[in-house]
């Protein structure tokens, strides 16, 4: 069967959805690669690579002759009603907020497989690209707001005086979240982290953190902090508004402040509002990890920096676009590996055949047979049509 991989369409992204490594792992497994010339360039992986690996060339990739098509960013109608029915496609679908992509990709016949939708159980974690590539997100995080930052993250004793360490707070202690504590430790800040799931206090600390305890009563509406698949559960607003409130000082005392919460298919939570915002000190950096659903933080947008006036100069709020991408070579790996290892459970002696009686197969499927099988994304069409 033909697996074949493009050039991302989607301005900015410099990831590949197959690497050379992928290419030996899957032309082992009895599947030919046909790879678009120059799909790897950004991310470090040259068209001899590809070759030298066991995949074909193509100037163009021609879309009506793949049995499977592997990507990155989630297809455009356009590109999805270009693909023969049956055929299969892998990476990111965004379903939440591409529904005309995946009615096209129904409309289309295509058996359609999304990243996001991917069970969070242990023997799904090598075909896990949302923690790879949060883990990706966070670091970069980290740096993009040392490269703001008008001082050092470390501390440094020297003969002309002593320069404090930053005060680095995330929040948000998941994949993202831990990786921007680690990083910032690394690098000399002194770290603090808040998350409503209690069981993050552990890892905070394990990532070298200060985990801090607002003891907020989630209620009745949310007796469990914790949702589906390890995620944080969405507080009900009066909770959510005392957790702003609770906030507010440990914002105000920050020098850099990283928001990194997420709630799969939903907008992101506002955890800072424009106030607590203006109660920062001048110099301070703020980056949103979540600014492309909606962002974290009150006022961000999405591949920018704004510059928030207060007493002494500004904030700086980072709007984070593309965060994983960034670091294109080795999210390209980490992704590409995602991606090969889900497409290697559904190959049996060179052939893609999905098992939906597999927990995994059947929970990542988004379309099959013309119809939309995820049931939050169905709904959501339904609601929207």
């Amino acid at each position: 069967m033909q697996v074949g991989v493009r050039r991302e369409q989607r301005a900015g992204e410099r990831r590949v959805a197959a690497t050379p490594e992928t290419v030996r792992q899957l032309t082992g497994l009895g599947l030919s690669l046909l790879v678009e010339c120059g799909a790897g360039v950004a991310s470090g992986y040259g068209d001899a690579d590809y070759e030298a690996a066991g995949a074909s060339l193509t100037p163009e990739l021609p879309l009506d002759a793949v049995d499977v098509l592997l990507h990155v960013r989630p297809l455009s109608p356009e590109t999805a009603g270009a693909l023969q029915p049956g055929t299969v496609t892998i990476g990111f679908a965004s379903p939440a907020s591409e529904l005309p992509a995946v009615g096209a990709l129904a409309a289309a016949g295509v058996t359609s497989f999304a990243l996001e939708l991917v069970p969070r159980i242990s023997r799904a974690q090598s075909m896990d690209a949302l923690s790879s590539q949060s883990l990706v997100a966070g670091y970069r995080a980290v740096l993009e707001a040392a490269l703001r930052y008008p001082r050092f993250f470390p501390l440094y004793m020297t003969a002309a005086g002593t320069i404090p360490p930053a005060r680095v707070l995330v929040l948000g202690a998941g994949v993202a979240g831990l990786q921007a504590i680690g990083t910032a430790k690394r690098l000399g800040a002194r770290v603090s982290a808040n998350d409503i799931r209690a069981a993050s206090a552990d890892e905070v600390a394990s990532m070298g953190g200060t985990f801090i305890n607002l003891e907020l009563d989630t209620g009745a509406a949310n007796a469990s902090a914790e949702g589906s698949g390890g995620y944080a559960r969405e507080l009900a607003e009066d909770r959510a508004a005392r957790q702003r409130a609770l906030l507010a000082p440990h914002v105000a005392a920050a020098d850099v402040l990283i928001t990194t919460a997420a709630i799969p298919g939903r907008a992101a939570p506002l955890l800072v509002t424009a106030d607590m915002v203006a109660g920062m000190r001048a110099g301070s950096v703020v980056v949103d990890l979540a600014a492309e659903s909606g962002g974290n933080v009150e006022g961000v947008i999405a591949g920018r920096d704004i510059l928030v006036p207060v007493p002494g100069g500004a904030v700086t709020l980072v709007g984070m676009q593309d965060a994983a991408s960034a670091v294109a070579s080795d999210a390209s790996r980490l992704y590409a590996k995602n991606v090969a290892n889900l497409l290697a459970l559904m190959t049996v002696d060179g052939k893609v055949v999905p098992d939906f009686d597999d927990d995994v197969v059947a929970g990542a499927c988004l379309t099959h047979d013309g119809a939309v099988r995820h049931a939050g994304t169905a709904a959501a069409m339904e609601a929207h049509n």
